[in-house]
């Protein structure tokens, strides 16, 4: 500690008149100070450092910042002020390490950041070692696709029952996060049950390849307890390799409007079916059924629930009856009325009903 003593002195004045320059060239000296020392400092030498780093640290170029975030991160004995200092960073070249890794951050830092940051930074937090159930329910309120994903992967992550309902809801649309939460060890067999329930039957059989053989039993049984009976298509529809194109796309992130939208133009119904089914939770066998019927509701419903615009709706609307039925002008016209003014929480009752409805 006598290097240090001996530059406080010479640090009073960089910090009150120092350039940037100058201040951070002593940034550097004072951090290699503490990586050398660092497993025979006490904890009031440590405080010192601090002291001294959270004032010059600010001064030193980004991607420098980023490689003392780095180091810092690794240390269990880091510098408590100035690891919050970087994980608030909102260049995530310089917080990403710290979130990712110091065991320095506590869970009022962590929730606050998670609470106001953006993707890239709870993406980082989505990858520590662990993670309490408050941090998760953070995370999956307000996390995208990637966040959520690395969430569910996370082995030390804990999910409170809200956190769960939460991941099953997300991943109704989407066969990759499907596949990744029924391969945790701390899911429930009702969660397990929920989970399938909101899924369509080509990643059931997936995730029952996937799996340990003790969690097999408990997807057979979970699935019997869904449908009564393996899933069938009555009609002359073959959904099966429209599924599995449909799982292929949610996998690499690309099942999305336009995806539907195109399988509408070049009038690909099973592959439309399996999208709009796999976006919306509601099973292949049901919504099928659904949309055979007469009237253009189910369109609409689905439509609404899963945020599609009125354009793609329309496209999904005309080929129904199949090349030589074309819906009139005024039939389509109030189509689109009645879609405006659906409401997305009505919308949303009605899939809600539709996914308890039996295969057959």
């Amino acid at each position: 500690m006598t290097a240090v003593a001996s530059l406080i002195p010479e640090l009073d004045d960089i910090v009150r008149n120092g350039d940037p320059r100058r201040r951070a060239e002593a940034a550097g000296r004072i951090a290699e100070l503490f990586f050398q020392d660092a497993a025979r400092l006490r904890p009031d030498h440590v405080n010192l450092f601090d002291g001294i780093l959270i004032d010059l640290v600010p001064y030193v170029e980004t991607i420098a910042r980023a490689e003392l975030a780095e180091r810092f991160a690794q240390l269990a004995n880091a510098p408590r002020s100035l690891i919050g200092q970087f994980a608030r960073e909102n260049e995530i070249l310089v917080a990403g390490p710290v979130l990712r890794r110091s065991p320095v951050l506590d869970e009022p830092v962590l929730l606050e950041i998670a609470r106001l940051k953006g993707q890239d930074h709870l993406l980082a937090m989505a990858e520590r070692k662990t993670l309490s159930p408050g941090l998760t329910d953070v995370l999956l309120h307000r996390g995208d696709r990637d966040v959520v994903r690395r969430a569910a992967g996370n082995t030390g992550a804990s999910f409170s029952d809200m956190g769960y309902a939460d991941l099953i809801r997300r991943a109704a649309g989407d066969g990759a996060l499907t596949l990744t939460i029924g391969q945790r060890d701390d899911l429930s067999e009702a969660h397990l049950k929920d989970l399938l329930g909101a899924t369509i039957d080509p990643v059931r059989r997936r995730l029952f390849d996937l799996v340990k053989p003790t969690r097999r039993s408990e997807i057979k049984q979970a699935t019997a307890g869904i449908s009564g009976a393996p899933e069938r298509i009555e009609s002359r529809h073959d959904f099966d390799p429209a599924q599995r194109t449909i799982l292929a796309l949610q996998h690499d992130g690309y099942l999305n409007e336009g995806a539907v939208l195109g399988f509408a133009k070049a009038q690909k119904y099973e592959e439309a079916v399996a999208a709009q089914s796999a976006m919306s939770g509601v099973s292949v066998v049901v919504l099928h059924r659904l949309i055979s019927g007469d009237g253009h509701d189910p369109f609409l419903i689905i439509g609404k629930r899963i945020g599609l615009e009125w354009a793609t709706v329309r496209a999904l609307i005309l080929p129904r009856l199949g090349p030589d039925h074309v819906p009139s002008a005024a039939d389509i016209e109030s189509a689109r009325a009645n879609f405006a003014r659906l409401m997305p929480s009505t919308a949303e009752r009605v899939v809600n009903f539709w996914k308890t409805r039996p295969a057959f």
